[in-house]
Order: C-alpha cells, then structure tokens, then sequence
C-alpha cells in the first residue's frame, strides 16, 4: 500500500467513525473537511490562548468548520485571509479586513459570501502571517496532519513559505473534534506540513516539532494540477 493509499484509508476511518458517532452536521462527513459537533467550543479554546491573542494577521480555511475561527477573527479585529477555492485565480486569496467589510461577518467568512463580497489579494500585496488554520480530516499528537485528499493546505502554506509571509515563528493549528485525534502513526508525503497546535472542543494539544515545506514540491505535482492553479505560475519560482 502506497502513501496515497494508507492516507484514504485514514480518511474512510475517520468519516466513518465520526458519522457513526453522531460527531457531524449534515450532509455527514465523507469526502470534506468534516463539520464537527462542537466546531464553536474549538474556536472558543483556541481564542483563550495568548497566542491568538497576540496574532494580529490570520489565514484560515474556507471550510465550515472552522467558520467559528473565521469569525472570531473578524470579531478580534484581526486582519484575515481565506483561500480563493482551488487557488483558480492569479489573486488567490480573499482580504477580510474587519475595519472595512463589505458584507456582515457571518455572511462575508463564508466560502460563497467571500466570493460575492471580499477583494482578492496577490501574494504580493499580503502582509506577514502570524498564525495559519487549516482543516484536517485527520491528525496525531505530533502533528501529523491528513486533509480531504486535495492537497491544496499543502500547496497554500508551501507558497506562503516560499514568499517569506509564514516564518518559523508563525502557528499551524488545526481545529477538529476529538475523534479526529487519533493516537497512532499517520502517513506522511515529504510536502506535507505539520501542525504545531491542536485544538478540539475539550482539549489543547500542542505538538512535536515543526515541520514545514521550504517552498513547491514540483515532483509532487502533475502538469494537470499545475495548469489548475493559476497562482502556481503567477506567484511561484518553477525551477527550468
């Protein structure tokens, strides 16, 4: 079993358990970042810790579950960045500054309401990242990370890394629900990141030591998925 493959298995495992469990919202969690029972209990955790506090510059996921963490931000008056969906444009990222929003928060933090509502920003205009949050599907407590399968975290921290906007200093953190937590070793690709904090509804875990990606892994990547993404050519340096 190849890499790809253990990682799939870890993600049917966890979909399964949390649907079994009554740990998600519908539509269920298979084949997304799940939805979690408790996903404001999280945001509420990690808003407690100095380390959020301190952040004033945050990148977060577009998925729902961390919605709450989106709008705690915004609640926050800290200056956020989502994701344009599969990086499809050359400006990959939405701007969510709360000192001049263009929709309510509760509308504006969603994926749909960014699209409608937020200025797109090139990696160039933005400013240094204090703090990432991404989604996962699954995670271990030294950090170990497996998302939905897509691979785009991956991309986005690897492209900010590359630019100088996420440093040593800046936190990963992920937000999930207990059961995503599991306590064995999880499969690892040599981009992937880890994250440096875990936050679920009852607990704060802080990780091992950091893993980060120094900039694109092209070997990693088909020509398919590179002429998908817009970004990759506009904000990257592709060896000749």
């Amino acid at each position: 079993m190849n890499i790809d493959q253990e990682k799939q298995q870890t993600r049917e495992k966890v979909w399964r358990r949390l649907d079994q469990f009554g740990a998600i919202l519908p539509p269920g969690a298979h084949g997304r970042i799940p939805n979690f029972l408790g996903a404001d209990r999280a945001s509420a955790r990690l808003a407690e810790l100095p380390q959020w506090r301190r952040a004033r510059v945050i990148k977060s996921n577009p998925d729902k579950a961390q919605l709450p963490v989106r709008l705690q931000a915004l609640s926050d008056r800290k200056l956020l960045y989502m994701a344009v969906p599969k990086l499809a444009n050359t400006r990959p990222f939405y701007l969510l500054d709360p000192s001049n929003l263009a929709a309510p928060p509760a509308s504006i933090a969603t994926g749909s309401g960014a699209a409608a509502h937020a200025t797109t920003v090139d990696i160039k205009q933005m400013q240094p990242i204090e703090l990432v949050v991404c989604g996962s599907v699954a995670v271990n407590r030294e950090g170990v990370r497996v998302g939905k399968g897509a691979g785009y975290s991956d991309i986005e921290v690897a492209l900010l890394t590359e630019a100088g906007l996420i440093a040593p200093a800046t936190l990963l953190v992920t937000t999930v629900h207990q059961l995503q937590v599991l306590d064995v070793p999880l499969p690892e690709s040599p981009h992937d990141f880890r994250v440096d904090l875990i936050v679920t509804p009852d607990e704060v875990i802080w990780c091992g030591s950091p893993r980060r990606p120094s900039g694109i892994y092209w070997d990693a990547l088909n020509e398919g998925k590179i002429a998908e993404i817009p970004a990759l050519a506009h904000n990257s340096r592709r060896p000749r």
